[in-house]
């Protein structure tokens, strides 16, 4: 078993919480993926904040590929590890 970790990269609050909902219905994710604000560098505006869900796959099941469809379709993307 490996702890794979993976972080989705969303454009605003709202496309981070639908995402997460759906993560669990969509791949059968057990843990609830974790929220995280990631301000832009030099910015204190809420608004110019990106939110990140960070989703544990400790089973390594989840394929990047599907997650970046998945990411991309709230205008997001999966990072890279």
């Amino acid at each position: 078993m490996s702890d794979v970790r993976h972080v989705l990269v969303l454009p605003d609050r709202d496309a981070a919480e639908e995402a997460a909902e759906e993560l669990g219905e969509r791949f059968g994710i057990t843990e609830e993926p974790q929220l995280v604000r990631d301000a832009l560098a030099g910015e204190d505006d809420a608004e110019d904040a990106q939110w990140l869900v960070v989703v544990e796959d400790p089973d390594g099941r989840l394929l990047a590929a599907e997650l970046d469809e998945f990411a991309a379709g709230w205008d997001g993307w999966r990072e890279e590890p």
